[in-house]
């Protein structure tokens, strides 16, 4: 072979393999036009039906990474948990930092599941030159350029990520603006005092979010920027400071109905929503049990209003889906790193949204059972299997909704999910609650 024929045969060789490498890079876009915004996934409409994801066995809490795991165990705990998610029709998962991206990648390639990758922001404390501040001052110089550091290394790490959906900041900040730790707590009333705090450090923060925002979008074009910020508080400060914010995240729980939600975001922000936390707990605080018929009630009428609020149908239009909270229980979200492997049954606060199971303004919320699956005790090789509610056969009949379908609208979802089998569903759930009371007895 001749020298010239030998390195035009490794230039044509690199160049289809870079080309491959190329079509393999996921290319996710915002569309925002006279009738509504939507996303874009790879040129095709894409709704998000996400479910807030981890996997934390009884008797751990957060401390425990199953990315830390060997190969064989991440994949045997991803074979049972995603081909869950996938039957369920769920398309993309929220998670936080700490995910390598070649498991973002094999996520999605096995199981046809996207990932929202996390990153926390300074919600839960940084540490400045080895000392750790509990609580985070967006104000601070060295704080500030800490934050942009991580997320800009976070682009650069992840830009390239077949299954990368897009990136998310934060995780409800502006409530970690009041709460000194990552338990949630009822919330101040005092109108004056959020004022007061909004100023003083909302703003600084939401300031800090769009810059980030920006450095990221320069290092990575293909993915979107979006923020997580609790319910609408100091959204009319967000207007002012992050116009570069590309989608409005919000873990939202107002009960059945997000009420106005769609329309001042739409009108305050002009961004497309997406709701990054919402759902309600399966436990009935007046009644002292599981109550998965009350869980599954809730999350449809929230679903119904993400799917007809959506690209194109006559209302706000600016609806690209969302991520219901969450897929397992959390044994260890009451007290933290207390009673892990007791799966306590307090509500320690009260949301009157949710009127099944409060009275007289009682607590009715109840951290440790907001699983669409409840959580079966681990094995030898400290694996543990899920038990599926009411919810989930109900968000898998919703999930096969298509807003963006011919000929749908507001009325035909509306229909489609009166048709939904609620009674059969349940059946199901309370067949697989039985199942893990038989397993645990063992």
């Amino acid at each position: 072979m001749k020298t010239s024929t030998k390195y035009l045969l490794i230039f044509l060789i690199c160049l289809f393999a870079y080309q491959t490498n190329a079509q393999k890079q996921t290319e996710v876009s915002i569309v925002s036009n006279d009738i509504g915004m939507k996303l874009k996934v790879n040129g095709k409409d894409f709704m998000i039906n996400g479910m807030n994801w981890d996997y934390i066995p009884i008797g751990t809490n957060y401390s425990f990474s199953l990315w830390n795991q060997s190969d064989d165990f991440i994949k045997k705990a991803l074979e049972s948990e995603m081909s869950l998610l996938q039957d369920m029709g769920v398309n993309a998962i929220r998670v936080y930092t700490g995910i390598q991206p070649k498991w973002i990648s094999y996520i999605y390639k096995t199981y046809g599941i996207y990932t929202m990758l996390n990153h926390s922001f300074g919600r839960y404390g940084v540490t400045i030159n080895e000392v750790y501040k509990p609580v985070t001052d967006y104000r601070d110089k060295a704080t500030k350029e800490l934050l942009l550091q991580e997320v800009s290394s976070l682009a650069n790490e992840y830009k390239n990520t077949e299954g990368l959906l897009l990136y998310l900041l934060g995780n409800e900040n502006n409530y970690g603006l009041f709460w000194a730790g990552a338990e949630t707590e009822d919330f101040p009333d005092d109108a004056e005092m959020k004022k007061v705090m909004g100023e003083k450090r909302g703003r600084p923060m939401y300031k800090l979010f769009n810059e980030a925002a920006l450095l990221m979008k320069q290092i990575d074009k293909n993915h979107p920027v979006a923020m997580c910020n609790g319910d609408l508080l100091f959204v009319d400060i967000i207007a002012d400071e992050c116009p570069d914010v590309d989608i409005y995240g919000t873990n939202m729980y107002r009960g059945k109905s997000f009420g106005d939600a769609f329309e001042e975001v739409k009108n305050k922000l002009n961004k497309p929503i997406l709701f990054t936390e919402f759902g309600v707990d399966a436990f009935n605080a007046l009644e002292k049990k599981e109550d998965q018929q009350m869980q599954s009630f809730y999350v449809l009428e929230n679903w119904k209003e993400i799917y007809a609020n959506a690209y194109g149908l006559g209302k706000s239009g600016n609806s690209i889906g969302g991520f219901t909270f969450q897929f397992s229980d959390g044994w260890w979200k009451l007290g933290q790193t207390i009673n892990l492997d007791k799966h306590d049954e307090e509500a320690n606060w009260t949301n009157n949204g949710y009127t099944l199971d409060t009275k007289n303004n009682s607590p009715n919320m109840n951290e440790e059972w907001f699983g669409i699956a409840a959580k079966g005790s681990s094995n030898e090789e400290g694996l543990y299997q899920l038990y599926p509610r009411a919810a989930y056969y109900v968000l898998q009949q919703a999930h096969q909704i298509n807003p963006f379908s011919k000929g749908i609208s507001v009325k035909k979802i509306e229909r489609k999910i009166c048709k939904i089998n609620q009674k059969k569903a349940l059946k199901k759930g309370l067949a697989n609650k039985k199942l893990l009371e038989i397993t645990q007895k063992q």
